[in-house]
């Protein structure tokens, strides 16, 4: 037991007078789909923070679990995967953990609570894809430095494929519910499903006139979709964002304003709600039960293998709230983060938008006139050009020319 209460600036906990955290194994687990490998912290109790998974040299990746020691005997695992060895060191309070990966091994790697118990989890997404330059993997993991390439360096077609791979060129525009599907029905018998369609076609049409980029749609006209192929469509298309599109609903019927989701463990009864109430369409589909092995432990590992996106989708949510803050004038609930089977197939940063609450009457007007559709499918096209902006130039900065 410390006898000094330590105060966690880092996370803004004040931490009480308790035993620290001893990790007393470190195991791994393939994962279901043969895309990467979990490992698990087994802890004695919760962690109050830790660091993300950062490379501190070529083939060594670094996790720092702040205020933690390692339990007499700490057991690891034999490793599995692409790490061939990991070393444990404790300095001062903290415990220092690093993967030693096999030669040439190209990983993603992000860190996640379990909810389930008081383990820390870490995702190791093996990349198969032919090899990253390095600049290229820079870019996408922060932490490892390019190599500056020479002021005459020679025409590099590796380099000129990369440019096209990952230029932000193909948007995937999502209208939400469909067909049979009316989704949710509000003020004035208003139907989510016939506000969701007409934004999502004047977004598509804002961002091939004004950022000529290739606008696909997962539908374009009122037929019903099933969730798990949008998800198909958008990766079918090569993808590099993708974008649902809802309207909110409430027994509330005062709820108002607009937010906007990432891929994610929901953290509070609101946005969980949300999440069932969109996640219920499965039962209009004809397999319902394929999205039963969809639960939270699969979601924590889908949220692990797409760490890379992740940040890139809450920071673009970030952009599409702020637009509507601003620019619009509607009532900002906020970015948050929830399960939602539409996002789970998407490999590329994904968000879902709830434009308002159609069970309100005064923004069931404001979502069913057109001008109403046009300020929100231009706060969504600001957001997106402007997330378009930041990242090509970071690409930029980061490739030669």
């Amino acid at each position: 037991m410390r006898g000094v209460v330590v105060l966690l600036a880092l996370c803004g906990l004040a931490a009480g007078v308790r035993a620290e955290p001893l990790v007393e194994r470190i195991s791994f687990a393939a994962r279901p789909d043969a895309g990467g490998y979990v490992v698990r912290f087994h802890t004695t109790d919760h962690l109050g923070a830790y660091s993300e998974p950062r490379f501190v040299a070529p083939g060594r990746l670094e996790v720092i679990l702040f205020n933690t020691s390692p339990a007499p005997g700490l057991r690891a695992d034999p490793p599995a995967g692409p790490v061939r060895r990991v070393e444990t060191e404790a300095r001062g309070a903290h415990l220092y953990v690093t993967f030693v990966l096999e030669a040439g091994a190209r990983v993603r790697a992000g860190a996640y609570r379990d909810r389930a118990s008081p383990d820390l989890l870490v995702g190791l997404a093996v990349e198969e894809a032919a090899p990253v330059v390095p600049a290229i993997r820079a870019a996408l993991s922060p932490g490892t430095e390019p190599a500056p390439a020479p002021a005459d360096a020679p025409d590099d077609p590796a380099m000129d494929d990369a440019r096209a791979r990952w230029r932000l060129d193909t948007i995937v525009i999502d209208a939400g519910h469909g067909g049979h599907d009316s989704g949710a029905v509000g003020a004035g018998g208003l139907r989510e499903k016939d506000v969701v369609l007409p934004v999502a076609l004047k977004v598509g049409q804002y961002l091939e006139e004004r950022l000529g980029v290739k606008v696909v749609y997962t539908r374009n006209g009122d037929r019903f979709v099933t969730l798990a192929e949008r998800g198909r469509i958008a990766n079918r298309a090569g993808g590099k964002l993708f974008i649902s599109i809802h309207a909110n609903a409430a027994t509330n019927r005062r709820a108002q304003g607009a937010e906007t989701y990432f891929l994610g463990l929901h953290k509070t009864d609101a946005a969980r709600s949300v999440m069932e109430r969109e996640n219920s369409v499965v039962r209009y589909e004809n397999d319902p039960d394929a999205y039963e092995g969809l639960d939270q432990q699969a979601l924590i590992v889908q949220a692990l293998a797409q760490s890379a996106y992740l940040r890139q989708s809450e920071a673009l949510a970030a952009l599409v709230q702020n637009q509507f803050e601003e620019r619009v004038g509607r009532i900002d609930r906020g970015v948050k983060q929830a399960g939602f089977y539409v996002l789970w197939r998407a490999s590329m940063p994904a968000i879902l938008v709830e434009l308002g609450f159609v069970t309100n009457p005064e923004e069931a007007a404001y979502l069913r006139s057109e001008a109403g559709q046009d300020y929100l499918a231009s706060a969504i096209f600001r957001a997106v050009r402007a997330f378009k902006e930041e990242y090509e130039k970071g690409l930029a900065e980061t490739l030669p020319p």
